[in-house]
């Protein structure tokens, strides 16, 4: 029963998380790899207040907002490839969160 790895990868900066999920798609189409994605999630706008002291009644600045971009790749067997890709040296701006389920077959029971 082969493993499935999901990699889910996540930054701030849209472009370059397109191009370090192309480059991994690329790379397991030229060696043959089984994958299924990039799958783009919707994108989450965060807002996060900021306080002008460390003590409340000091008020707030204006809130920081910003968005989150997600991206996942499921790889189908191919640890080898899928522990390469979880390992590489990403940019600081993008980070990978690796999940690994087994496949089972049909008629397996649970």
């Amino acid at each position: 029963m082969p493993f499935v790895t999901k990699l889910t990868f996540e930054s701030g900066d849209r472009h370059l998380l397109e191009d370090v999920v192309d480059e991994i798609k690329t790379d397991a189409a030229r060696k043959g790899v089984e994958h299924k994605g990039p799958h783009p999630q919707p994108p989450d706008d965060l807002r996060v207040p900021q306080s002008k002291t460390l003590l409340d009644s000091g008020g707030d600045f204006d809130a920081w907002n910003y968005t989150v971009y997600t991206r996942t790749i499921e790889i189908v067997g191919h640890d080898e490839f899928a522990r390469s890709v979880a390992g590489r040296d990403l940019p600081p701006a993008i980070s990978v969160e690796v999940e690994v389920q087994q496949q089972r077959g049909q008629g397996h029971g649970d």
